[in-house]
Formats: C-alpha cells, structure tokens, sequence
C-alpha cells in the first residue's frame, strides 16, 4: 500500500466527515423538518463538487497525481453519507412514512445524479 495515498485520503476524509458534522449540525438547528434536510443537503453537495472535481482533472495534473486521492476518495467520501441516508430511510418506512421515505430515495437520486454531471460541466 502506497502510504501517501493513504494519508491523503484519510486527511481528506477526516476534513469531510467533520464538515459534514458541522453542516448537518447547522442545518439541524434551524430547519425543523420531518424530511431529512440535513443529509439530503449534504448528500447533493457532495455530488456537485465530485461532478467538479472530475471535470477539472483533464485541467489539472495536482488532481491526477494526488488531488482526487485527497478530494474526492477522502473529502468528498467523508462529507457524503450513504449509511446515514440508508437508515433515515430504514426509520421512515418503519414509522409509516412510506411517501416520504420515496421521495427522499428518489429526489436524493435524481439530484445527485444531476447536480454531478452540472459539476462535470461548470469544470468543463
């Protein structure tokens, strides 16, 4: 195992998950909402900026040689949370709230994959 690329990945995935702590946080305290803003905000930020890091790295040689190893497998796989996404869904179907546990998958889906190609093309 190359211990650069495992340090640039674990030193951006600690810098994600704590933005992700601190968005989520944020959010949490001002938006009282039964639909999981939070995550779902996060989540298609995520999204958007992995779309913009793939289209830069035809730009620049920083991303090939290490930057994506930092920012995307480490930032962006820190910031993003598919387990927590996962279990708000697993909660809401538990609790009857079937349609909102859909949209939530659905718009989630939707938007993260249309906000990653946005990012594609806005680097482009």
């Amino acid at each position: 195992m190359n211990l650069k690329a495992f340090l640039l990945v674990g030193i951006g995935g600690a810098a994600g998950s704590m933005a992700r702590y601190g968005i989520g946080t944020v959010i949490g305290k001002y938006v009282a909402n039964p639909f999981p803003v939070g995550t779902f905000s996060i989540n298609i930020i995520g999204s958007l900026l992995i779309g913009i890091l793939f289209g830069l790295v035809a730009k620049n040689q920083w991303l090939q040689e290490g930057g994506m190893l930092l920012l995307a497998s480490g930032f962006c796989g820190g910031f993003t949370t598919f387990s927590t996404f996962a279990l708000e869904n697993v909660n809401m179907f538990q609790k009857g709230q079937s349609a909102m546990a859909i949209i939530y998958v659905g718009a989630s889906v939707i938007a993260g994959l249309l906000l990653c190609r946005a990012g594609m093309w806005l680097a482009s």
